[in-house]
């Protein structure tokens, strides 16, 4: 009993696999009269499957997908293999048909034999819905180029666009497509300058680029601390202290404390550097503090002791002779 069982199970799933047919490769399509549509699916259990076509202005039965003069109650269909994968697959070229197709919706019928629509109650069947549109003509219309014209201040900034480097300001630039690009501006001693300039078909963008400075700093410091401080004349502060936002290029420093020697030098600063600049004082010497503190009206420097004292010496030599 088991056995019988069985094997009326396999009968019926054999049965089932042989009028199966699904899985095509889309369930609506929409494409021009004239295209190519690639169609495909899956058919378990038939080596063959058949495809006819109903619609517009067609035969009420269908007609065969390759040929729309040859009518599926005929026997006339598109015949289509069945790969070893149980695969098939059939590229419609819907623009050589033996007649026109009208714009509109068609039906593809996918049947395991060859039955036409008034007989697809003895086979197994699956569909594709093909809506077809009216071929179109378009003319790409070449794109007119536009032009940039590119200058600084100050005037000699390096141009790169997209990375690339393309000259020295002024600089015009034309026969560009119209869009947007990224441009960069350099130049030494300066902040880089980026933007986007738009392109436009036919016109010229003017950019001026005001280049900023790239400035940097003087850290300077002082054995002994406390000392004043001018950069280019003007007071800093007091050491330590940070003279920024100066440009590059040459700076006078000057440093002063009382009882030290007055100091000062010229410093080359770079773009965007932080320049260290210690300074040790030297003291005052002691015999110039005292030279400086001794009142006018004091003793006679000894050249004149000296002067008097030979004077008086050849007087007495005198008076005795």
């Amino acid at each position: 009993m088991q056995t019988h069982h069985n094997t009326l199970v396999r009968c019926l799933f054999a049965l089932a696999c042989l009028f199966l047919i699904t899985g095509v490769s889309a369930a609506s399509i929409q494409a021009s009269v004239g295209e190519i549509i690639p169609l495909s699916g899956y058919s378990y259990g038939s080596q063959t499957v058949y495809l006819f076509l109903t619609g517009p202005n067609l035969p009420v039965n269908g007609v065969a997908l390759n040929d729309i003069t040859k009518h599926a109650d005929q026997g006339y269909f598109t015949r289509v293999q069945v790969d070893g994968d149980d695969h098939w697959s059939y590229k419609w070229g819907t623009g050589n048909l033996g007649g026109r197709l009208d714009s509109g919706t068609y039906t593809i019928w996918v049947v395991n034999g060859p039955n036409d629509l008034s007989h697809l109650s003895q086979a197994d069947y699956s569909t594709i819905s093909v809506t077809l549109g009216k071929p179109s003509i378009s003319v790409d219309q070449p794109a007119v180029p536009g032009t940039m014209d590119l200058k600084s201040v100050p005037d000699g900034a390096s141009v790169t666009m997209e990375e690339k480097y393309l000259g020295k300001t002024p600089l015009t630039l034309s026969g560009l497509n119209p869009g947007t690009y990224t441009v960069t501006f350099s130049a030494f001693g300066y902040q880089k300058f980026v933007t986007q300039i738009p392109v436009v078909a036919g016109g010229i963008s003017d950019v001026t680029a005001n280049l900023v400075p790239d400035q940097g700093a003087l850290a300077i410091t002082s054995v002994p601390a406390g000392a004043g401080v001018q950069v280019d004349g003007g007071s800093t502060g007091i050491t330590p202290v940070i003279a920024g936002n100066l440009t590059s290029g040459n700076h006078t420093v000057a440093v002063s404390l009382e009882g030290y020697q007055p100091w000062q030098q010229t410093v080359t600063l770079l773009p965007g550097q932080i320049l260290p600049v210690a300074i040790n004082l030297s003291p005052v010497s002691p015999q110039k503090t005292a030279a400086a503190t001794t009142p006018k009206s004091g003793p006679a420097p000894a050249p004149l002791i000296a002067g008097f004292l030979a004077i008086m010496g050849i007087l007495h030599y005198v008076r005795r002779h």
